[in-house]
């Protein structure tokens, strides 16, 4: 016996709606010594913000700035990550200087050209990240001299990222922003130390 469904009810939906998007919970303040994963952006509870590589600079520059970010996963059609491109990447030197060592104006470089290519990615374990506490992480930063970091399971996925902003926020301080990572971490550790 066929079972019969009626139909649900359809309205129509009107002008400015918005969409749902995955939203991790509020940041819960922590120390230099909770465990890592509280100050990790979860890739399974938020989507990672991506662009193609052939956007054009000041467009990946506009987008971090609507999504408050300052790295962007370069992906493919399929959502393979080809690289990654920071607001470092966009408003410092390397845009100039691609341009002038390809004859171009900054203006006619894509995402593609800046970018770091995922070849040249380097990731934490999330078995390393599971085992440790947010000192850890500030220190790992510290020493690559960088603001992002990203977590990777052992199928090589990313699963997760660790940004200095987000660390600084949720250590409850306020860092200025547009600051060089020496000058962050500088800053952090004073607090810290107070």
């Amino acid at each position: 016996m066929e079972r019969a469904f009626d139909p649900l009810p359809i309205r129509e939906l009107g002008a400015g709606a918005g969409f749902r998007r995955p939203t991790q919970p509020p940041a819960a303040r922590v120390t230099p010594d909770s465990p890592a994963l509280h100050v990790m952006t979860d890739l399974a509870r938020a989507s990672p913000a991506t662009i193609r590589p052939q956007a054009p600079l000041a467009g990946a520059n506009q987008f971090m700035i609507t999504r408050g970010v300052r790295l962007l996963l370069v992906v493919d059609e399929r959502d393979t990550i080809l690289g990654l491109i920071t607001a470092t990447d966009l408003l410092g030197e390397r845009p100039m200087q691609v341009a002038a060592e390809r004859g171009l104006r900054r203006d006619e470089l894509s995402v593609a050209d800046v970018m770091t290519p995922a070849a040249e990615i380097e990731a934490i374990t999330l078995d390393d990240v599971e085992a440790s506490r947010v000192g850890h992480v500030l220190e790992t930063l510290r020493r690559l001299g960088r603001q992002h970091a990203l977590v990777a399971d052992r199928g090589n996925t990313v699963c997760g990222i660790f940004s200095i902003s987000q660390i600084a926020r949720q250590l409850g301080l306020e860092l200025p922003s547009g600051g060089s990572v020496a000058r962050t971490f500088s800053e952090i550790e004073a607090a810290l130390s107070k």
